[in-house]
Formats: structure tokens, sequence, C-alpha cells
């Protein structure tokens, strides 16, 4: 017997049962175990049969299958769909059929001329599928591609797709499966492989075959690279990534990352075995092992401390230009231990370093253990102001040359007040304690063969500075303007830098508008600024309410008499300094220019230029930056520098990318240090990047090269 009921029906398969004769005139004694609604239901009794057409909609465990009409078999528990079908799985993709026969949980079953949309939006096409639970879908003749097809030629094949004779989606493995595939190429086929696996789209990560590198240069060869991600566990992994060259061989090298409970560390490094080569790039009848390794890590201890850890070593100066690993100068290892509690500061360090310039004598080149530091700022209860203080401690070793240990400490005691016309007045008193300890230290500037000294060197500084400054502030439009003049003292005695006292951290000093108010413009610990001083200058500025400002500052240095402390020609020897100026215009987003400028102070000339610039809209951007260094500023008298670099960015479209460098030096005559182009494609399916570089670096057997890369990404294939 047969009954139906017309409108929209619903019927809950744990509720059915009995008599309903509000829903229809005779039910069946069991429901299906699924949550159903439709326009017409049909109930056969006696062939325990539920047949539902018009809009309908099955929901069953977190899936939902909507079709034209379903039928449903309780004695076999089979649901059979036809017309419009699409299935909603809980994890988010969706099945496209015309006709489908699954078990009434909707795991288990066939589903012909299926079509899968996945997650981020990849697709299946194929002539079957069946279902094994709901982690096995194997498919036929099937079709996998993450490119989406032009609307205006939906018949064409898409960028790049997967042909295969049988496909298997490990959903609980998260992974996909092929037998027999060809991958086609605007519907040509490029490559064959009897048996390939790739992730599925919900795989955060997964050991695979990385995007291939491949590339030429001048040095090297051809250069060919695939790395390999090894996901050994949800926190360890492992990429090895050989690079083979035609020229030098292969390099071994990789990457391991790790988290642990505290924190995590990673390390890359890399080894070759090559053709041993002089500083002219001439092999030598000889075999040679060269590398390197760059490690760190940091690691919690509780809410105040945390240590931690980086190693950077190489086997020799040029290995890493070489082969385009870094261009450093220097390599930093070190081991840290350090503290932060409230305004409180502690750590402990050991470092080690590496010289690669030619000139670089290792040994010459100190181990610091350890380095000391604690810092720390207070409010103060019954006095205006705040202090702040500092200790350092500082062990230096070499194995060519003299050895050195500082203690300092450091205190200051800073009032502010403000007058009622709006002025600020600043009154800071500090001083400062060192005591060093040398052994077998020689002078500067002292013959080869002068004796050294050893033994110890204490030093108290004391200081007293006043600072005055009177900001006046108008508001014009939606510009807020700002005229600051700023006009310091500093107290000081004369002396403080006998030469006794080796200056190991204090060599390097640029003068500029940066710290055109400093009261000790010397980087380190071991040079003081003596002698009374005053630092006047003005500071103008104007701020747009849409974000935009601009900067000007402008100021020189005045000194009672010439302190010989600073190097020749750093601005700063003479009682009248240089004048520095500084310049920052960047009125929207679309432009932003630095100028800093250090004229001479008699003539004006220039001594010191530096321009940084960058302009244009977000999809074509460009830079420049100029440097000039009229003369050395440090004690290591640097040779003078004109330097000019360029960028081009320019973002053609959403997916196109092109970029363009280049770096001059200006002096005599001008010569190329390095120029370099780039373009880049990305959409959803597919990447690939091509770089041109053109170095002109000579240093040792690193010789000028030219070197071209391509690296190429198909979504979900590396």
């Amino acid at each position: 017997m047969a009954s139906s009921c017309r409108g929209v029906l619903l019927v809950l398969a744990w509720l059915v049962g009995g008599t309903m004769a509000a829903w229809a005139q005779t039910a069946p004694a069991e429901g299906p175990p699924f949550l159903l609604s439709a326009d017409q239901v049909i109930y056969d009794n006696q062939l325990g049969l539920v047949t539902a057409r018009g809009r309908v909609e099955i929901a069953s465990q977190g899936r939902v299958l909507l079709a034209d009409t379903i039928a449903y078999s309780q004695r076999d528990g089979v649901v059979t769909a036809n017309g419009n079908i699409s299935l909603m799985e809980p994890g988010g993709e969706v099945i496209f059929a015309e006709r489908l026969q699954l078990s009434d949980d909707l795991t288990e079953g066939f589903i012909e001329s299926i079509r899968i949309l996945l997650t981020d939006q990849s697709r299946f096409a194929a002539n079957g599928a069946r279902r094994f639970g709901e982690n096995r879908t194997e498919m036929s003749k099937a079709v996998y591609s993450p490119c989406k097809l032009c609307p205006d030629h939906r018949g064409e094949a898409p960028l790049w797709q997967l042909k295969a004779a049988r496909v298997i989606h490990h959903r609980d493995a998260q992974e996909i499966e092929y037998r027999d595939a060809m991958l086609e190429v605007y519907g040509f086929p490029v490559a064959y492989t009897p048996f390939f696996r790739h992730a599925d789209p919900t795989a955060e990560r997964k050991s695979g075959f990385l995007a291939p590198n491949l590339g030429s240069s001048s040095e090297l060869g051809a250069t060919f690279q695939v790395p390999y991600f090894w996901a050994i566990r949800p926190d360890r992994d492992l990429t090895f990534e050989p690079i083979v060259t035609s020229k030098e061989g292969v390099v071994l090298a990789g990457e391991y990352r790790a988290l642990t409970a505290t924190g995590g560390y990673q390390g890359y490094g890399s080894l070759t075995y090559t053709d041993k080569r002089n500083d002219l790039n001439e092999k030598q009848n000889d075999k040679e092992f060269r590398g390197h390794v760059n490690a760190n890590g940091k690691f919690d201890i509780d809410n105040t401390w945390d240590w931690g850890f980086a190693l950077a070593r190489t086997t020799d100066d040029t290995y890493l230009g070489r082969y385009n690993f870094d261009d450093a100068d220097t390599l930093t290892s070190e081991l840290f231990l350090e503290g932060f509690r409230g305004r409180h500061y502690t750590s402990a360090r050991m470092l080690s370093f590496q010289g690669l310039e030619a000139d670089d004598r290792q040994g010459a080149i100190p181990f610091v253990a350890p380095r000391l530091d604690y810092a720390m700022t207070r409010e103060l209860d019954r006095l205006p102001g705040r202090v702040h203080g500092d200790a350092s401690a500082v062990s230096l070793y070499r194995t060519e040359g003299f050895d050195s240990r500082r203690l300092s400490i450091n205190g200051d005691w800073q009032v502010p007040y403000v007058g009622s016309s709006g002025y600020i007045f600043t009154t800071t008193a500090a001083l400062g304690l060192d005591l060093y300890f040398v052994n077998g230290f020689q002078e500067p500037g002292q013959p080869v063969n002068t004796s050294s000294n050893s033994g110890a060197e204490a030093r108290a500084w004391p200081s007293l500075a006043m600072d005055w400054r009177f900001p006046w502030v108008r508001a014009e439009g939606t510009v807020r303007q700002v005229l600051e003049p700023v006009a310091q003292v500093v107290l000081a005695p004369y002396g403080g830098n006998p030469s006794e006292i080796p200056n190991e951290d204090s060599q390097s000093l640029e003068f500029d508008d940066t710290n055109l108010f400093s009261f000790n413009r010397f980087p380190g610990e071991d040079r003081v600024e003596s002698g009374p001083r005053a630092n006047l200058g003005l500071k103008a500025s104007a701020f747009g309410a849409g974000g935009g400002y601009s900067t000007a500052t402008v100021g020189q240095v005045f000194r009672v008499r010439d302190d010989d402390t600073f190097a020749g020609n750093t601005g700063l020897e003479n009682h009248r300094s240089d004048y520095v100026l500084g310049l920052t215009v960047a009125p929207s987003a679309v432009f932003d220019l630095t100028n800093r400028l250090r004229l001479d102070r008699n003539d004006l000339s220039i001594r010191r230029n530096e321009i940084y610039l960058a302009m244009g809209p977000k999809f074509l951007r460009f830079g420049a930056s100029y440097v000039l260094l009229e003369r050395e500023l440090t004690f290591d008298e640097l040779d003078a520098r004109e330097e000019l670099y360029n960028f081009v960015r320019w973002r053609i479209n959403e997916n196109w990318l092109a970029t363009g460098e280049s770096r001059r030096d200006l002096r005599g005559g001008g010569s190329q240090i390095r120029t370099g182009a780039g373009l880049q494609y990305q959409d959803e399916c597919i990447g690939f990047r091509l770089t041109f570089e053109r170095s002109f670096t000579r240093d040792r057997d690193i010789q000028p090269s030219t070197s071209l890369n391509f690296r190429i990404l198909l979504k979900h294939l590396g």
C-alpha cells in the first residue's frame, strides 16, 4: 500500500515509526538514519522503499546531499540519487554527479560522471568513482587541475592538468595518488609517470619534492636543484636540497627545523668536495672539502629568562660568495642567556667572529667570553626625575695580539622640567667608572718593535648635561606644524681616553643628524667624548591628517677646544664641527625621500651625502639610493666612496611582477658592481620565477659572473 504527502516534508529517522497521520496516511515501521526534506515523498511499505522528488535534501553526520530525486531502500540501506546531484562533505569539498548509489550514511558506494570541487577550488572529473568509507575514494579515468577555466573558452583544456587511469584520494592520509598519470599543458602531454602522489588541499605539511630550481652560471655552469621536504613529525622537518652543478660537482645542502616545549631551533648547512683553487681562481692539482653551517635557536626557561645560540661558520673566506649562499664579510656565533623583568634587563653572552675579508687575520679577531650586561630604569619616590644605571663586563681573547678585560658601571639622574611658556628643560647628571686589564697591548702608532703594555688602567668620567627645547606648534587646516629649537650644553673634563686603554668597540663613528644631540657620540664604552661642548640645532616638522609628514634637522657642535680623540675628517675633531642636515619628505604613500648631509664647516663642501628615494604607487614602484663618503670616517681610514643603487618594481597585473636593480661605483670613471632583473608569475594553479644577475665583484677565487635561474611551481605538486 502506498501513500503520499505533498508540500515540504521533514522526516527524523530516530522519531519515525507507527502512524503519522499529520504527515501521511501510513508511515514505514522504521525511518532512514538521516534527515530528509523534499517537495514530495512516497512510501511503499511492501517494498520498504522511500522515494522523494523535488528539491530533495538529505543530511547525515555533517554531509548534505541535494538531488532532483532520491530513492531509499530500507531493506538494503542504500540511497540512489539522480539529477543535479551535489554532495557536500564535512571537510568542505563538494561532489557533483548525475547518478549515485551510496549507503545510508553516504560514505560507501558508486558515483557516475563525478566532478569534485576541493576546498582550495581545485577540481577532479572522472567517468566514475567508488567510495570506500569516508576516507577513501577511487576514481577511474580521472583528470585533476587547480586551474580555473577561461569563461570565454570553457571547452578548452586548462593551463595544466593531470590525467590518470586511476586516482585514489586518501582523506585520512591527506594524499592524492595517481596510477598511469600524464601531465598535460594546454592539452599537450609533456610528462608521464606510472605512479605519482601529492598532498591534498587540507594538508598543512606533507613529505615530498618541492619546486625545482634550474639555473646557469658562468662560474658554476648549469645548476639543478630539486628539494625534498621530509615532515618527520608535527614538530620536526628536514629539507634536503642538493645543488648539482656541471663545473663544480654536487653541493650537498639542507635545512633542519624543530620546535620544542620551550622554543625552537633550525640549522642550514652545505658541503662539497671540489677542485682546490688559488686566489687567481686557477685550479690546483688537488681536491678539498668546502662547506658552511648556519644555525640558531631560542628557548624559554621561565617568564623572565631565556637562552639561545647562533652558529655561523664556513670552511674558507670565499665559499659563501662563490656558491651564492651569502655576501656577508663577517660571521658571528654566540651563546646567550638573557632576562627581562619590568624595567630590568640582564644578559650573558659568548661571541666568536669569523672574518671573510682578504686582509682579515683570524688570530687577531677577538673571542668574547663572556660579555655580561645589566640595565635598569627607575622612577624616584622622594626625588624628581628618574635614574638609569647599567653595568657591563667583557673579556676579549686573541691567539695573535693582546687580550683585554673591562668592567664598566654607568649611572645617570635625569630631571625634566616644563616651563609655563612651554619650553622643556632637562638636567642629566652622569658618572661612568671603567676598569681595564690588558695583556700585551701595544699603543696605536707605535713601531712594531715597541714593547707592549700589561697591567690595569682605571677611568672615572663625570658629566653634567642640560637640554633645552622649545617646541612651537601651529595648526593650519589639516596640517600641524612644529618648530623646535634645541640647545644642549655638556660639561665634562678633558682627557678620559688615555692611550693605555685599547679601543675595541668605538672605532667606527658616523656623525649625522641622528646623533647630533647625543651626549656621547662614540658607539661603545672604550672611548668617551671629552671637554665642555654645546650641541645646537633646529628641528622643523609638518604632519598631515592623512598620515603624510615632513621633518628637517640642522645643527652643529661647538667645543671649547679641539678634541684629537676623534679621527681626522670625522667632522668632530675641531672646536667647531661640520654642519649636519637631515631631511625626510613623505607626503603620501607614493613618495618617500630621505637626505642626510654633512657640510664642511668652512667652505660648505659636501663631505657626506646620503639620499634614499622611493616613489610611485604599489603597482609601479621606483627607488634609488646615493651614498657619497668624501673622506674616511674611522681610524681604519676608509677609502672615499660614491655609489648609486636603483631599483624598479612593476606589478603588471595581479599575476605578473617585474623587477630590476643596479648598483654602480661612481668613483674613478665609474664601474658596475651588480645588475639584476626578474620576472615572476603567480596564479591559482601555477607560478614561476626567472631571474638574471650579473656580478662584477672580484675577490680571490670569486670572479665576475653571470647567472640565470628559473623556478616553476605547479600547485600541490611541489
